[in-house]
């Protein structure tokens, strides 16, 4: 399979790129700034380009059969959340290229609470990431209500999201937090990315969001 990945040199995106050269795919790394090409895997194709720009995006998903969007807007920037996610729309209407979207916990609801969602329970997004699970909302929003002929897949990973280790074992769920026997909510960057492969390779979720988590 042939790979643009978005937002390559991040936290998720730089896991996504590995996982998927592990599997044998094609992978080009795409980011803003060519000096960030030392940090990118060097089995992967870099390039640069900007998914905020339809015609970059065009340009990267020639002849590729996914693009993976793993960007993340820098604080005070959270609106670019949601204009990246209609670029990219807008930027592969019409090829025929899936797109796998990285997102946020936001929007799913809380397990027991008939349909809180997550944004409006403290216990799993705190005050400080308000701002930015905010704008994965107005993202998964901005995807969802989309008119568009691009077969896409958001995914939500848990509300704990951090570096660790693929340990190949988690759980999917749809649209509601993924919580362990003490209503921990999380999922290792290694393993999103697992789950995001699986995904790419063998789509379960087309046209609407899926969930991983412990």
């Amino acid at each position: 399979m042939r790979i643009t990945v978005f937002g390559a040199a991040g936290n998720v995106g730089s896991r996504v790129v590995a996982e998927a050269l592990s599997r044998g795919h094609e992978v080009t790394a795409v980011v803003r700034d060519a000096a960030r090409y030392p940090e990118l895997h060097p089995a992967a194709t870099h390039r640069t380009g900007d998914a905020e720009n339809p015609y970059s995006i065009a340009e990267l998903s020639t002849d590729q059969d996914l693009v993976i969007n793993a960007t993340r807007p820098a604080q005070g920037r959270e609106h670019e959340h949601a204009a990246v996610a209609k670029s990219l729309l807008e930027g592969l209407a019409g090829t025929g290229v899936r797109l796998l979207i990285v997102g946020g916990a936001g929007s799913l609801t809380v397990p027991g609470t008939q349909g809180v969602l997550a944004i409006d329970d403290p216990t799993y997004v705190p005050t400080a990431w308000r701002h930015m699970a905010q704008a994965s909302n107005d993202q998964y929003e901005a995807v969802r209500t989309a008119d568009t002929d691009v077969d896409w897949t958001y995914v939500s990973p848990s509300a704990v999201l951090e570096p660790g280790t693929r340990t190949g074992t988690f759980r999917l769920g749809l649209d509601e937090l993924l919580v362990d026997e003490t209503n921990n909510s999380s999922i290792s960057m290694e393993d999103l990315a697992t789950a995001l492969l699986d995904e790419a390779e063998t789509p379960r979720h087309v046209r609407t969001r899926f969930t991983a988590g412990y």
